[in-house]
């Protein structure tokens, strides 16, 4: 079995997931568990992802034999991990909304990687750097992230984080590109405004 995914037929990987290769569910859990993590932790957070994950493996090993190709494997098993996800920060906290916030921007002022096209807030000259070097910049960007609403972190996580397409964030969390690019902006805007205060300091 080689190393890498992507030099591997994606069918014959799958057939050999479905008749229990021990190597190719190896190959698989190597190439994709820590993205899977990443986009759990996004949405979810720390306490749940590592459960999180684990029932998306379970979930995905059960379901391979009707895979039907339509994404990658890559794309699918982030889909079923985003759904667990959003589904247990449902049960955790039944009042808080998975999306929050979205709506209020109206998507015609974004571009097609959720960009806003009139940006609003001018950066300072500091280098990415020297602001990154600064360890109380970094655990209050952190904090930010964490407090983002969940589909912001994992659509910031997973586009600018991971460098997944557009397509795939939209086809992982559900949601139209529209949206997307809506909640791309307002988590780098949050970003942007904690690191602007950070320097007014």
């Amino acid at each position: 079995m080689k190393s890498n995914v992507k030099e591997l037929d994606e069918q014959t990987l799958i057939a050999a997931l479905i008749d229990g290769n021990e190597q190719a569910f190896e190959l698989i859990v190597s190439n994709y568990h820590n993205l899977m993590l990443a986009v759990s932790r996004a949405i979810v957070g720390e306490a749940f992802a590592d459960e999180v994950v684990q029932d998306a493996w379970m979930s995905a090993i059960k379901a391979l034999p009707k895979f039907e190709g339509r994404s990658s494997l890559k794309t699918w098993l982030l889909h079923i991990v985003s759904n667990g996800a959003k589904s247990r920060v449902r049960r955790e906290n039944r009042m808080v909304s998975l999306d929050d916030g979205w709506q209020s921007v109206s998507s015609d002022k974004f571009d097609n990687t959720g960009h806003r096209l009139e940006e609003l807030l001018p950066w300072e000259e500091a280098t990415p750097e020297a602001l990154l070097a600064n360890e109380q910049l970094q655990a209050a960007i952190e904090a930010t992230y964490q407090k983002l609403p969940a589909l912001q972190r994992a659509a910031l996580t997973m586009y600018d984080m991971e460098g997944l397409s557009m397509e795939d964030v939209c086809n992982i969390l559900d949601i139209s590109a529209s949206n997307a690019r809506v909640l791309l902006h307002r988590a780098r805007t949050s970003l942007h405004q904690c690191i602007d205060t950070f320097q007014d300091k």
